[in-house]
């Protein structure tokens, strides 16, 4: 006598007969299956941002657009930052001066703290002043209003703030992991001051990730948006040595590590925001002149960048070897782990 067979039944009948599969089989399908869950549809979020309007800010921003999440520019000038996201183009973005930052990081999901004054500069005390004081004070804004939200029963789930590779001084020999001691000169200091204000936020209801970040290479800014106009015009080689190490990160790459620190609850701490193969600064101008078609010939002397940028030269004169160990450990997927790759991607471009 036949007996009904339901659509559940017949499923598991199939599976007996088939056979048993290999234990690769089996990792493959559970790797699948995480897989599938990372990528399950992500509710839209709000995303507080400061230092949205500069180069890795405005790349950020687009991301999270794209994605149909809404974003709240956290800025000391509204009409800078309407220019840069125009509402008729960026409607997705609400623009908030300082008067509104609390508002804006109240009924957001999540803050993410860009903001700094940049370092490739001539330093004078003042200079140097505005360095520190520019991070540690809007820091330090961000988190009083996310842990006085707490209060109120409406706080950001994440903080995700920038902090940078100085903080482990500078080394021609050593390499550095997240797990490094901090260095002892000045930048070193800066980080340490703006990583310890950011750790004031109140971690028992709040993820933060600290992101040390590299070199961020990029067409639009950064230290590769200088360099390519020497090359182009026969006048570009390496600064001072050469030896001296380069760890470097492609804007993609770190849009993408900041998106994934904000999604992610495993992100969380301290992780070094830079490609898996640091280069010394004499094979990262070779392979430059290499993409760009022009010889990387003319050394550019310390005493020239010395008097140019004064002490502020120490930052391109020496550098220091930081792995990811923490990004890979996490399962982070660069699309540019090789520095040639990064320059040919951003040379399509030009």
């Amino acid at each position: 006598m036949g007996f009904p067979t339901t659509p559940l039944l017949k499923l598991n009948l199939e599976l007996e007969l088939r056979p048993r599969p290999s234990s690769t089989t089996r990792r493959l399908l559970r790797l699948r299956l995480r897989c599938a869950g990372l990528n399950s549809e992500q509710p839209p979020m709000t995303v507080s941002i400061t230092g949205a309007t500069g180069f890795i800010g405005r790349r950020l921003v687009q991301k999270l657009l794209s994605d149909n999440h809404k974003v709240c520019v956290l800025t000391r000038s509204a009409s800078k930052a309407a220019s840069v996201f125009p509402a008729s183009t960026y409607p997705g973005v609400t623009i908030a001066e300082a008067g509104d930052w609390e508002a804006c990081v109240r009924g957001s999901s999540a803050v993410v703290n860009l903001a700094g004054t940049p370092i490739s500069t001539r330093w004078s005390p003042e200079v140097k002043q505005d360095i520190k004081q520019s991070r540690v004070n809007v820091t330090s804004k961000v988190v009083e209003y996310i842990n006085r939200a707490g209060n109120s029963g409406s706080q950001p789930s994440v903080l995700v703030s920038a902090t940078a590779v100085g903080y482990y001084g500078t080394s021609e020999t050593r390499s550095f992991d997240e797990s490094s001691p901090s260095g002892n000169d000045y930048l070193a200091e800066v980080c340490r001051e703006w990583e310890a204000t950011a750790c004031q936020v109140n971690q028992r209801d709040v993820r933060l990730v600290l992101l040390r970040i590299g070199v961020v290479l990029g067409k639009e800014g950064g230290a590769l948006a200088k360099m390519i106009p020497l090359f182009l015009m026969f006048a570009g080689g390496p600064l001072g040595t050469g030896r001296q190490w380069f760890s470097w990160i492609h804007l993609d790459d770190l849009v993408n590590l900041i998106y994934e620190s904000l999604l992610n609850p495993a992100y969380k701490g301290v992780i070094n925001g830079t490609a898996p193969n640091p280069v010394r600064l004499s094979e990262l101008c070779e392979r430059l002149g290499r993409v760009v078609g022009r010889p990387s010939w003319l050394p550019v002397p310390e005493l020239a960048l010395k008097a140019v940028l004064g002490e502020g030269a120490f930052v391109v004169l020496e550098g220091q070897k930081v792995l990811p160990v923490k990004a890979k450990d996490l399962g982070f997927s660069y699309r540019y782990p090789y520095v040639e790759d990064a320059l040919k991607a951003i040379a399509m471009d030009l």
